[in-house]
């Protein structure tokens, strides 16, 4: 295990260049596809489960917004499994960089906000001003919803890039704690063990959890602007 608690969060290297782009196209390889006309088990679940989350987050949208159907199941297949695959050992997770998932919430953002703008200007301008207000609060107001409009695509990228970091970092110190004390006191280390798998089994949900919430909030910026 290594030492340096934040060395999992190193970018990968082959032969001194950076393996970030692989280790970013390999998860799609490992989703499995078939040419036959009668699918197997597995395909079957795989399909299944694809029309169940497309079904939940276009329920809410039109026509306009049922467009994105396909970049928003791709990008929860693909947050979900790169997730995944950061919990094997010795592998590299790319949703811990910010870099990364800001390159990925802000062109979504940006595409619903501007597409709000284009199609209904009214009313995405009324968002800026609520109903009501007093003519001594417009000003402050309209300065504080800019602020919440434009600090959206950080909030998704943070929200993910925390949640997966603090799990990762749990799972290692709690991974150390269970190899100092195999030599100190057995029954602790049994103890420690079974905290450490009951963990794992926690990152798994938080993996998926997180790769679905952040695809929901894109859907729901999505519904906000169509």
């Amino acid at each position: 295990m290594n030492e340096n608690l934040f060395a999992s969060f190193i970018a990968p290297t082959i032969l001194g260049l950076p393996a970030a782009v692989l280790v970013i196209l390999f998860p799609p390889l490992l989703i499995p596809t078939s040419k036959y006309l009668i699918n197997n088990r597995l395909i079957t679940t795989q399909q299944w489960l694809i029309k169940l989350t497309s079904k939940q987050m276009m329920t809410m949208h039109n026509t306009k917004g049922r467009t994105w159907s396909l970049m928003l199941v791709s990008l929860i297949i693909f947050i979900a499994t790169t997730n995944l695959l950061g919990l094997l050992p010795h592998s590299f997770t790319p949703t811990t960089q910010l870099s990364m998932n800001l390159a990925m919430a802000i062109p979504l953002w940006a595409g619903a906000v501007i597409m709000g703008f284009r199609s209904k200007i009214k009313n995405a301008l009324a968002h800026f001003l609520p109903q009501g207000t007093p003519t001594p609060l417009i000003p402050m107001l309209v300065i504080i919803e800019t602020i919440s409009l434009l600090i959206q695509p950080m909030a998704l990228a943070v929200r993910l890039t925390a949640n997966i970091t603090a799990g990762h970092l749990l799972m290692h110190l709690i991974g150390s704690a269970t190899l100092a004390m195999s030599t100190i006191n057995l029954p602790s280390t049994l103890i420690i063990f079974t905290i450490l798998i009951l963990l794992t089994i926690l990152e798994i949900a938080v993996a998926l959890i997180q790769a679905y919430v952040f695809t929901l909030l894109v859907s729901l910026y999505l519904h906000d602007n169509t």
